[in-house]
């Protein structure tokens, strides 16, 4: 089936692929070849693309998953592959979020700083479950 992810910067990731793990809203979901019609949002966390019988591990955002037929489309604020994640530059986003959280900011700022913290949760949660 044809896997293709899309962030506001760029078509990230377009491949052929045997089956992909991504966050849903309530829980983990797996699309084989030949799902049913799906429309749902993804949450940040682990995506686990299965390719040639190898699997490949990338840190997504919050986004849309749509599957139709043989194709699996995803739009989203971020998607890293394991391999491009910067741990140190992860941890010190991180840590900017946590501190901006502590500060007396508007209902606004705390849903971008949420996100923030967020994406980069994943990226270390990601990076640091599958240490090259």
């Amino acid at each position: 089936m044809k896997l293709q992810i899309v962030t506001p910067e760029a078509v990230v990731y377009s491949a052929d692929v045997e089956m992909v793990t991504l966050p849903a809203v309530d829980e983990q979901i797996g699309i084989y070849p030949n799902h049913v019609p799906l429309l749902t949002r993804v949450t940040p966390g682990e995506m686990i693309v299965r390719r040639n019988g190898a699997d490949e591990f990338l840190a997504v955002g919050g986004g849309l998953v749509a599957v139709t037929g043989d194709e699996v489309g995803i739009v989203t604020d971020m998607a890293v592959q394991v391999k491009d994640i910067d741990e140190a530059t992860a941890e010190e986003a991180r840590q900017r979020a946590a501190a901006r959280l502590r500060d007396k900011i508007s209902d606004e700022e705390v849903a971008t700083v949420n996100a923030s913290l967020a994406r980069s949760l994943a990226q270390l949660k990601v990076k640091r479950r599958h240490r090259a």
